[in-house]
């Protein structure tokens, strides 16, 4: 195998191999707020928009399931878990911040907002 200087084959690979994972997200909410609704109507807009086959979503709610939210150590919600892949991340908040949440579960990079950004320009 050549050596890549650059590794820009090493990133691309990466890229290709992380597109193939298969998200697990869990979203806890506290009943049929604004602030809940706004954050499952969100989730399920970046789930459709970037994961469209790769993601399952649960929603838990918190008062209907209150041990869940302990043993998940729910201190806020709305709250986002990504159980899988590795590493667990934990998003508060209705998620309404797309570039943020997609940054959190690695599906982007600084690099690539970056590049989006003067595209724009």
């Amino acid at each position: 195998m050549p050596i890549e200087p650059n590794g820009l084959g090493q990133f691309e690979r990466a890229l290709a191999e992380q597109s193939q994972d298969v998200y697990v997200l869990r979203l806890y909410v506290s009943g049929a707020t604004s602030r809940s609704l706004e954050a499952i109507r969100n989730v399920k807009n970046i789930c459709d928009a970037n994961l469209a086959g790769r993601c399952t979503l649960e929603i838990v709610d918190i008062y209907q399931q209150p041990a869940r939210a302990a043993l998940e150590q729910v201190v806020a919600v709305p709250m986002l878990v990504k159980q899988l892949p590795l590493p667990l991340r934990r998003l508060i908040g209705t998620l309404s911040n797309t570039r943020q949440v997609l940054r959190t579960f690695g599906l982007t990079t600084p690099e690539v907002d970056r590049a989006k950004d003067t595209d724009r320009g």
